[in-house]
C-alpha cells in the first residue's frame, strides 16, 4: 500500500503563515502538518509515500519521500494535482489532502476497508464545524447516504442541515480495482471536457475541478462509494482562524476535544 499526499496549494487563507512557507509545512505545536501525516502513515506500516508539491516546493525536503510537482498549481485544483502522481497509480492507494491531521485510529479504520472506493466521513462534523464557524452551513457541504449504505451525494452547497449526514474530510482509499476506476474515469472526463463543457462541474473549467466533483461524477455513473464513518479525531488547517482556534484550545488544554496527538 502507498499514500499520495496532495500538497500543492498556496494556502492563501493562512497568510501571513504561508507567505514564505507551503501550507503543508506550517507548524502546529512543534511539527509541520506534513511531518505529522508522514509519522502516522509510517506508524501504520505505509512507507511508500508520494507528496505532490506546487507552491514553494523547494521548502519541502523530507528524506525517504517521493516528490512530484504540479507545475501549474496556480491554475489547477485537487484533481489535476492528484493526477500529477498518476505514474504511481498501482495497487492500493491512500489519498489525502496535505492540510489535514488525523489520529492513527482514523487511518487504521480506512486501511481496514476492503471496498473499491472508501471515503472517510465524519459523523460528528457539526460539533467541529460549530467551533470553527458562526454558521456551520456557510462551509459544510452535502453528504447523503443511500438505502444500500453507499454515498449518493457529496460536496454540494446547501442551506438544509438534513442533507448533511456527515462530512468528507479529504481522506480516502482506492484498492486495485478502485485505482483503475478513477484512472479510466478521469481520462474519459478530461476527453469529454475538450468539447467545451466540464462533465464534472459545468460551472468551472475541467482543470479547476474539485475532488468532490470527481467523487460526485463517480456517483452519477453508478459507481459505489463506501463511507467509512468516524466521530472526530481529525482537524483541518485551512485558515488563520483555524490556526488561532487550535492554538487557543491547546493553551486551554481543550484540543483533545477535537484530536489527540498521542493516538
Amino acid at each position: 500500500m502507498k499514500s499520495i499526499i496532495l500538497a500543492a496549494g498556496e494556502g492563501k487563507r493562512l497568510r501571513p503563515l504561508t507567505n514564505n512557507t507551503p501550507k503543508c509545512m506550517v507548524e502546529l505545536f512543534g511539527k509541520s502538518l506534513l511531518e505529522r501525516q508522514i509519522e502516522i502513515m509510517k506508524s501504520c506500516g505505509i512507507n511508500d509515500i508520494v507528496v505532490v508539491t506546487g507552491y514553494k516546493s523547494n521548502m519541502i525536503n523530507i528524506p525517504g519521500i517521493i516528490f512530484e510537482k504540479n507545475m501549474n498549481y496556480k491554475n489547477t485544483n485537487m484533481i489535476e494535482t492528484l493526477f500529477c502522481a498518476k505514474s504511481h497509480f498501482e495497487g492500493e492507494i491512500i489519498i489525502t489532502y496535505g492540510d489535514i491531521v488525523y489520529e492513527k485510529k482514523v487511518l487504521e479504520k480506512l486501511i481496514d476497508s476492503s471496498n473499491s472506493i472508501s471515503i472517510i466521513i465524519d459523523k460528528n462534523w457539526k460539533n467541529y464545524w460549530e467551533k470553527r464557524f458562526l454558521n456551520p452551513l456557510s462551509d459544510a457541504e452535502t453528504l447523503k447516504i443511500g438505502p444500500k449504505g453507499n454515498i449518493i451525494d457529496i460536496g454540494q452547497k446547501t442551506n438544509n442541515i438534513t442533507e448533511i449526514e456527515g462530512q468528507y474530510i479529504g481522506l480516502m482509499k482506492f484498492n486495485s480495482e478502485g485505482t483503475e476506476i478513477i484512472k479510466n474515469f478521469y481520462e474519459k472526463s478530461k476527453k469529454q471536457s475538450q468539447n467545451g463543457k466540464n462533465p464534472l462541474n459545468e460551472k468551472i473549467p475541467f482543470e479547476k475541478s474539485y475532488m468532490t466533483d470527481l467523487l460526485q461524477g463517480l456517483i452519477k455513473n453508478s459507481l459505489h462509494l463506501n463511507p467509512v464513518f468516524i466521530n472526530g479525531g481529525w482537524i483541518e488547517l485551512d485558515s488563520l482562524d483555524d490556526y488561532n482556534l487550535y492554538k487557543k484550545l491547546y493553551e486551554e488544554n481543550k484540543l483533545k476535544e477535537l484530536i489527540n496527538f498521542g493516538n
